[in-house]
């Protein structure tokens, strides 16, 4: 059995030892240095640039401007063709929109010399009065996208001259006149703040000619096929000259999910002719790569005084920053990934708005809207309880979907085709809830518990969704090759993010093949050499990239059989992983692939395998928090969070588990530390470790994740996916866990000492 089984990573060892593996470590030692010249204004217009006191400094090799690029509009996103994002974005433009913007790159032979030249470019600014609050955005007489060729490939609501990147609007039901017939009806607003992704390595990329003279880019990327897509449209470039190498990646977490300084390695080496790498600094990361998207969630639910829920409302601002990269898809999910929980309404209605600003762009981030929309949503439903004087578990349990269900958000909202229909055959939130419960020790726990005079403690749930691919849309590729000696070769497009794909692939293999892990050596992510696949992004590498894998070992297994027949003169053969039987004759598969490719039937026996995945099976998960409150100060500690998840098979657990603890921890710190923070004049001012806050060992007390038993009758061996599903719950199971605590409800994050102080004295 090799499914359901901890196997350790196959790249761990290797990565523990220091083996070159990133980006950086596989540049050419002789690589150019490039950096990039960064805006010092929120908005402006470059007048001049005069670089030639930069140009003549030794070691300097090339600077690039604005007038040197093509003046080409483009999205970053990488994510299905055509991109439902707009196309706003230039390799280097004349107008700079947040402070951090490309102004200028900047190739050296040394670091030293390239810094020097950094400060002799002389730049001429037209400052621009900026739209840095975004619920000023939308109509404002300042246009972030004033008139510059912004468009988008089909209807999103992109509507620039009302700083709009995307809207979205659908009502099922008559959601108004429904409220009017509730007994009860709760309504309350919930923000959210922009998050930075804070991955260990920061994004980096390296550039350089073969002897084919072609270019080949090697970069930390989740998305290589996208990035070879969008390079070689931008630059004028056939695909056929671009190969995009994938290598290990020290983490991504959707900020990886874009094209940002590939395109400058490819320009550099483009005109230079020499290899050239780019490195960002972690201000760099901070500042201009991606953050969360920052949103306004207005909601209002209405029950019958029996405790049914007959209407949500949802309707949400969304900042995308100065540019609009997954604006629309972020702002959908944000209620496709959250409003089926409750299945069973009368009416809903969900819509909002993105808008631009200028700040620092917001993209992909783990858990891509739902977490924002589930703060609001499982907030609201404790709120609701409370006016209803009811148990918010007992309310919860009257509502929310169970297995063999549906919810027509899945047809009208459901990422793919205009959505996509589907029955849950896998929900087992019930016994999560339960399972839940017992470990909080809630019916004891539950409200508070006074510590002594100072000190206070509550606890909180949470239950939440997420999905497994996007149906229609993401495909993942497989090819695998017997070697002689019988191991096997599998090379997948998918990205590992330091997830272990690569080991969860691996096997999926195995267990079809009926062979040992260790039979597998698995290569990922290069576009000359791998298959095709859409990328790791929307939790979809195990359940749609692993169905590939299937495919081609299924095809594999008969391609071997096949041989076996020949090689024995017989229909009747079996094959155990290790020998191929005929009667009471064996050979093993190590044999037998040494005979084909040095003397009998010699060929090669290589099979691939593709999938598109026809729905979006959501995992579930309840979420529980136990917090402490010094009231004194108004300090948070979350003495204890405990996840149950569904996530159907569990095909590694112990890599499953660590994917749920991460993304709880990276949602925690977005409930109570992270915010990035900017001055007046729109500069961020915490874009370091040493300023931003992210939890460390010392704020994380307990985690305690948990699997059910489930089964998901459409995923490989039963499974979904598990990549996201821990990000969703914290930060209402937090704010939860608080009002229960205090009786103070937060509805800003993050629930910072600060807010919870004020909440306490205002109480």
């Amino acid at each position: 059995m090799q499914v359901n089984k901890s196997i350790p990573k196959v790249d761990g060892m290797g990565l523990v030892l220091g083996r070159p593996a990133f980006t950086d470590d596989l540049a050419d030692d002789n690589a150019l240095i490039v950096k990039v010249l960064r805006s010092p204004h929120a908005y402006a217009e470059i007048m001049s640039i005069d670089k030639s006191k930069a140009e003549a400094l030794h070691d300097i090799a090339c600077i690039l401007t604005y007038e040197d690029v093509p003046n080409v509009i483009f999205s970053r996103a990488g994510q299905g063709y055509p991109e439902p994002s707009p196309y706003d974005h230039k390799i280097l433009d004349q107008y700079v929109r947040y402070v951090g913007d490309a102004v200028a790159v900047v190739a050296g032979r040394t670091e030293k010399a390239v810094n020097a030249a950094m400060k002799r470019i002389e730049v001429t600014y037209r400052i621009i009065e900026p739209v840095l609050d975004f619920e000023l955005a939308k109509d404002s007489k300042i246009r972030v996208h004033d008139g510059d060729g912004t468009r988008s490939m089909f209807p999103i609501g992109h509507e620039p001259e009302k700083n709009l990147a995307a809207s979205y609007g659908m009502e099922i039901g008559d959601v108004k006149e429904t409220l009017k017939t509730c007994d009860v009806v709760y309504e309350g607003q919930y923000y959210t703040q922009q998050q930075c992704h804070a991955m260990t390595e920061p994004h980096a990329a390296t550039a350089y000619y073969d002897f084919q003279d072609r270019l080949n880019i090697i970069t930390a990327t989740q998305t290589p096929f996208h990035v070879r897509r969008i390079i070689g449209k931008s630059l004028g470039l056939p695909l056929s000259k671009i190969r995009v190498i994938k290598p290990r990646i020290g983490g991504g977490y959707g900020g990886k999910q874009a094209i940002h300084g590939e395109f400058y390695v490819a320009l550099v080496t483009m005109k230079t002719k020499l290899p050239s790498k780019i490195v960002y600094t972690r201000r760099e990361v901070f500042e201009s790569t991606y953050t969360r998207h920052e949103m306004r969630v207005d909601i209002k639910l209405g029950a019958t005084t029996d405790g049914d829920i007959k209407a949500i409302d949802m309707n949400i601002l969304s900042n995308t920053g100065a540019y609009g990269e997954h604006a629309l898809t972020v702002l959908m999910v944000a209620g496709s990934k959250t409003l089926p929980l409750y299945n069973k309404v009368e009416a809903v209605a969900f819509s909002g708005d993105v808008v631009y600003t200028n700040k620092t762009p917001a993209g992909a981030f783990r858990g891509y809207g739902a977490v924002q929309g589930n703060f609001a949503l499982e907030s609201a439903m404790d709120e609701l309880a409370e006016l209803l004087k009811v148990d918010p578990v007992e309310l919860r349990k009257k509502n929310m979907m169970v297995e063999h269900e549906t919810s027509k958000i899945f047809e009208i909202m459901g990422e793919g085709k205009e959505g996509t229909a589907m029955t849950i055959e896998s929900c087992k939130l019930d016994t999560c809830l339960a399972k839940c419960l017992e470990k909080l020790n809630w019916h004891e726990k539950y409200p508070r518990q006074q510590v002594d005079d100072r000190y206070v403690r509550g606890v909180g749930i949470a239950l939440a969704m997420q999905g497994s691919g996007i149906p229609y849309i993401d495909m993942g590729s497989a090819i695998l090759k017997l070697n002689d000696d019988g191991f096997f070769n599998l090379m997948i497009g998918a990205t590992d993010l330091g997830t272990g794909s690569d080991t969860v692939l691996a096997q999926m293999a195995a267990e079809t093949l009926g062979v040992a892990v260790e039979h597998i050596i698995v290569y990922s992510s290069d576009t000359d050499l791998t298959p095709f696949d859409t990328g790791a992004y929307a939790s979809s590498t195990t359940y749609v990239s692993g169905h590939g894998v299937i495919i081609a070992a299924q095809r594999m297994r008969e391609a071997i059989l096949e041989a076996g027949r020949q090689h024995f003169g017989s229909q009747e053969v079996q094959f155990d992983g290790e020998e191929l039987i005929c009667g009471d004759e064996t050979i093993t598969l190590k044999d037998l692939s040494t005979l084909l490719f040095y003397s009998e039937h010699q060929q090669q026996l290589v099979t691939s395998g593709s999938y598109v995945g026809k729905k979006s099976p959501p995992p579930y998960m309840v979420g529980g928090a136990e917090v402490e409150v010094d009231t004194l100060t108004g300090k948070v500690t979350v003495l204890n969070y405990v996840a149950v998840v569904d996530c159907g098979t569990t095909i590694n657990p112990n890599l499953a588990r660590i994917q749920v603890e991460g993304a709880l921890v990276q949602s925690i710190g977005m409930t109570l530390f992270e915010e990035m923070k900017y001055t007046a004049s729109g500069h961020m001012i915490n874009g370091s470790f040493m300023k931003y806050k992210v939890p460390t060992r010392m704020e994380i007390k307990n985690l305690d994740v948990s699997f059910v038993e489930s089964y998901e009758p459409s995923g490989p061996f039963g499974a979904k996916s598990v990549g996201e599903i821990g990000s969703d719950t914290p930060p209402a199971a937090i704010a939860n866990a608080i009002k229960n605590a205090l009786g103070v409800r937060i509805r800003r994050l993050p629930i910072s000492s600060e807010s919870v102080w004020q909440g306490i004295r205002k109480h």
